[in-house]
């Protein structure tokens, strides 16, 4: 041992040593030196800024494997301290700072590389030179299981906040991040949240089961920020006591997405306006208000004249401009209490709250016309703008939202088949317009029989090879005496009715066959199909899905159904039973148009998911940026799934997807759907350039 002459720090407050007179001068400091040298407890002082030990008893040495106290104070304790110790040994002396409080924690010591785990009560002494420092006091660890140690390690460094409180909310430990984020060690659990209901909720929630989960604002070191709780009843392995168990994930950049994705779900990006998504919650609010007040309300269907023209002769560009301009107009025209929406293409909606002895059924609608009735500036050029508005009253024309939308768009129809800038009431005749929607149902009854649909296929290619690698089957229906119709005009009565198990039925047998055939053309190219939740809801989906295999040859592995967020959010009883099934039999399964119901991002943990197409709207975050087509890109790649980008339109959009891992893309920059013949012939071209 060194010569206990030198000089050693002494905290503040205490006088040094050698000018003790203890016990009438029996006990001098060499006598209180070997005191310590024959404790069983190491104790040792620790200097946070240098991050060197200032001196150890021998004890202390031994644990160090230290020959020396000098050899110890020349070790520089830093050089290989990980960011979580360092962090720990901060709050340490910002604790020690502000309060008089020790610590005991598992310290796993690495001296010379071997671990050397302790039990150490830590507190706070000042030095002479006014510095806080750190006194530890170290005995053995005696329990030395691996998993003990590990998960003593674990919970240093992990970033998850790990905390644990008795039952009347006082702290009984934080690990390292916990710590971190919270501003007072003794803070009681209710305290760290902006809204005290929120800590309320999740301990009521505790109170009737085991385990309780919240996104709540809170308070920390860094300011607010969005954690998710998870919060389980448990003991207090000291006390035996009650106590809860409190888990943090920091998701603040996660729920600001989350925020953003669900604006973009429910507003129209060119115009920022409602869309249709958004506008039934928002149409209920304002019918409420308007029972509430005996007012009348009344819904404007807005539709604009010849805007394809001015697509065709100034360009998308133009278009784009005047929508806007349309937009901002009407937002212009209307009140605090309306609702304006785009509803899609050059389709918009107004929802106008009617205060008591207005002026007439359509002065408002009246007033839309003559605000468009001088040229609009479109691309620094005045040009005409006409509207045909369509409207209906609530609540004479219909009690709810759906019925005065179908009369609205009743009335719209009648407005734009006479002479243009005309506004239109709903009125009980244009029910016979109807008879087309009944027409329709009659022919798809007889086009199921008849066989009177055909597959095109839309090619899924790579972004970085531009080679074709799958291709999505989409339903076309020749109509004997109509010709073409395109899905979006008989799906949803195909829904409405039942027809679309009939449907789906002949369209997965049609995909299997195709994908047989491709098999025996030695064409490795998986195909996709929709599948409808009314299908999933079929008993009897599944079992005709299995049987196709022995029916066609099919390699169910190269099929992936497609299905909508919808399914996985509740919308469908025994989802996940079905989609297992389902994958059970080799199928994939993919979820389409990601994005478009965004709820929370944890349901893709529960559903065995195998792909994902991101929703073409999100294309246009591209151009920002695309925050929210990363994430979903991350989300992806940790659930293992692949993704397909949707509605990629421009050269630039596909460098970007290529750039940033997602490497499957479909829509028109590429190709549109196809009849079968001709992506056969894509393929053996393919084929061909390949082996040139």
């Amino acid at each position: 041992m060194p010569d206990r002459s030198e000089k050693i720090p002494i905290a503040a407050g205490i006088p040094d040593i050698q000018s003790l007179d203890i016990a009438e001068g029996r006990i001098d400091q060499d006598l209180l030196f070997s005191i310590f040298d024959r404790l069983d407890t190491g104790v040792w002082i620790f200097d946070f800024d240098e991050k060197r030990i200032l001196w150890a008893n021998r004890k202390a040495l031994e644990f160090t494997d230290a020959a020396s106290v000098e050899e110890l104070q020349s070790r520089d304790m830093g050089a290989d301290m990980s960011h979580s110790v360092d962090q720990r040994l901060r709050q340490y002396q910002q604790d020690f700072c502000k309060h008089d409080v020790s610590f005991s924690e598992i310290w796993t010591l690495y001296p010379k590389g071997k671990a050397q785990v302790l039990q150490v009560v830590m507190s706070g002494i000042r030095l002479k030179d006014g510095r806080m420092a750190l006194l530890c006091e170290g005995r053995p660890h005696h329990e030395q299981q691996p998993e003990t140690l590990r998960s003593a390690e674990a919970l240093m460094h992990t970033s998850v906040m790990i905390s644990l409180f008795s039952q009347d909310g006082k702290p009984l430990y934080r690990n390292t991040a916990s710590r971190a984020a919270c501003s007072a060690p003794e803070a009681p659990f209710e305290d760290q949240f902006v809204d005290r209901k929120d800590a309320r909720r999740l301990l009521d929630h505790l109170k009737r089961g085991r385990t309780s989960g919240l996104v709540a604002h809170v308070s920390t070191t860094v300011g607010r920020r969005w954690h998710e709780l998870t919060i389980r009843a448990c003991h207090d392995a000291v006390t035996s006591q009650p106590a809860y168990l409190v888990s943090e994930i920091d998701v603040t950049e996660l729920h600001q997405t989350k925020e953003r994705a669900q604006y973009l779900a429910s507003h129209d990006t060119l115009t920022g306006l409602s869309n249709r998504t958004y506008l039934k919650e928002r149409v209920d609010q304002v019918l409420q208000t308007a029972d509430d007040q005996n007012n009348r309300a009344t819904l404007y269907l807005i539709d604009l004249d010849d805007f394809k023209i001015v697509n065709d002769s100034l360009g998308h560009a133009a278009g784009d401009g005047l929508l806007q301009l349309v937009a901002k107009k009407l937002g212009d025209l209307t009140g605090p209490d309306d609702i304006v929406a785009r509803l899609g293409g050059d389709e918009f909606l107004i929802c106008h709250l009617e205060q008591p002895g207005g002026r007439g059924p359509d002065w408002f609608g009246q007033e839309l016309l003559a605000a468009f009735a001088t040229p609009q500036l479109i691309e620094g050029k005045p040009r005409q703008v006409g509207l045909s508005i369509g409207y209906t009253q609530y609540p004479e024309d219909g009690d709810g939202i759906d019925q005065l939308m179908r009369h609205a768009d009743l009335a719209l129809y009648q407005a734009k088949t006479g002479t243009k800038n005309q506004c239109v009431r709903f009125q009980e005749s244009m029910r016979l317009l109807r008879d087309e929607h009944h027409a329709i149902k009659k022919d798809l009854e007889n086009a199921v029989v008849d066989n009177e649909f055909v597959l095109y296929y839309q090619p899924i290619a790579c972004t970085e090879t531009g080679q074709v690698i799958g291709a999505e089957a989409l339903i076309r229906w020749f109509h004997p005496e109509k010709g073409l119709i395109p899905p979006d005009e008989f799906i949803p009565i195909a829904e409405d009715t039942g027809l679309i198990n009939d449907i789906g039925l002949w369209v997965s047998g049609k995909v299997a066959a195709m994908q047989a055939h491709l098999k025996d053309l030695g064409q490795s190219v998986p195909l996709s199909m929709n599948v409808s939740p009314r299908q999933l809801s079929d008993p009897n989906f599944v079992t005709r899905m299995r049987s196709l295999p022995e029916l066609s040859g099919c390699a169910p592995d190269k099929i992936s159904l497609e299905i909508t967020e919808s399914v996985l959010l509740g919308d469908i009883p025994h989802a996940l039973g079905t989609l297992s099934s389902l994958k059970q039999a080799g199928y994939r399964i993919v979820i389409d148009d990601f994005g478009t119901g965004y709820s929370n991002l944890a349901y893709l943990h529960n559903y065995p998911i195998d792909g994902i197409k991101i929703d073409r709207m999100f294309m246009d975050d591209i151009a920002s940026g695309g925050a929210i087509v990363k994430l979903i890109l991350s989300l992806a790649s940790a659930l293992g799934a692949d993704v397909v980008a949707e509605g990629v339109e421009t050269v630039d959009q596909r460098a970007w997807l290529s750039d940033n891992g997602c490497h499957r893309f479909q829509g028109y920059l590429y190709s549109r759907p196809v009849p079968e013949d001709r992506f056969l012939a894509m393929l053996e071209d393919q084929t061909k350039a390949a082996a040139r």
